[in-house]
């Protein structure tokens, strides 16, 4: 059985998803060369990240040596997870969702150890910042980068639904990560469940964040399916082109209120200048009623594809 030699515990570390650190340049690859430890055939150089849940390491295989640099990440549950049932099987289906959906917007896994403890998950390393981390630091994106990323999204849960008939159930922009070059990664894994698993919010202990929970997750009167993640790329789409959330309290229930019965801003008033055709693909994919929405991942990226085409046009006509 594999065992970790040592740990080091971050400090304030309060997300409560596991994911990349926001941008991870040479200075941390040269700080990552202090060892953490080693779990199994990993050596696990530097802890960039951790949750209720999991802890997140750069690593790199023991056989490579300490200087090479760390070009993967691994996942850890943590031990005080280890009986849990629940956690587990997150981390098992998180290694079964990640091993059989290839897909270049997809974060895939590599390796993982989920039989016996110490459960963990290992993945390539992304370079980049999250999309969370680039909305804080320079607010809105411009529309045809917006577009763009939510467009690689939308094929990354096209894939997922395609081939495993899971809901990401997590879709946010703390969980994707977007290269210098503009490419965007849907990752984190850890929540992936079949719709007919949906129980209601209150009663999952770490599910999602509230911010991007689509409505009929947050009651048990109405069954959750894909079209869930369709509600929360809505959500991402908005804040990216209005650089804030469409709805928004720092209460729960009253933001569970909003979900369920807010109407948000229009995102033409929120963004000026955004296009009639645009403004009608948000608000349909923040419709309260699922069968309002898009009917897959595949026909958002479709639509997407002649949006983008359409707004680079515009850009052209304009110059």
């Amino acid at each position: 059985m594999a065992t970790v030699e040592s740990s080091v515990v971050a400090r304030g570390a309060t997300a409560h998803s596991v994911r990349p650190a926001d941008s991870l340049g040479s200075n941390s690859d040269a700080a990552a060369r202090d060892v953490a430890g080693r779990i199994g055939p990993w050596q696990l150089a530097k802890l960039i990240n951790e949750s209720e849940l999991a802890r997140v390491y750069l690593a790199r295989p023991v056989e490579a040596g300490e200087d090479a640099a760390p070009g993967y990440v691994v996942k850890l549950l943590r031990n005080g997870w280890w009986r849990d049932p629940v956690a587990i099987e997150m981390q098992r289906r998180a290694a079964w969702v990640g091993r059989k959906v290839s897909h270049p917007h997809l974060l895939p896994v590599l390796a993982a150890n989920v039989k016996q403890p110490p459960f963990y998950t290992v993945s390539p390393r992304l370079e980049g910042s999250s999309l969370e981390a680039i909305l804080r630091r320079s607010g809105p994106i411009a529309m045809p980068s917006a577009l763009w990323i939510a467009r690689q999204v939308a094929e990354a849960l096209d894939a997922l639904h395609t081939a495993t008939r899971m809901v990401h159930a997590d879709v946010k922009p703390a969980n994707v990560v977007v290269g210098p070059d503009g490419h965007a990664t849907l990752v984190d894994l850890g929540f992936v469940h079949s719709p007919t698993e949906t129980r209601h919010w209150s009663a999952r202990p770490v599910f999602g964040t509230l911010n991007y929970m689509a409505p009929e997750t947050l009651s048990s009167a109405i069954a959750a399916d894909h079209r869930s993640d369709l509600y929360s790329l809505g959500v991402m789409l908005y804040e990216m082109l209005a650089g804030r959330l469409p709805l928004s309290s720092g209460a729960a229930e009253e933001l569970i209120r909003l979900h369920r019965e807010g109407k948000p801003e229009c995102i033409r008033d929120a963004r000026p200048g955004t296009p009639k055709s645009v403004a009608s693909l948000i608000h349909r994919l923040l419709a309260k009623e699922p069968l309002r929405r898009p009917e897959s991942a595949g026909q958002v990226v479709e639509e997407l594809v002649r949006l983008e085409i359409e707004c680079f046009a515009e850009m052209r006509e304009s110059a």
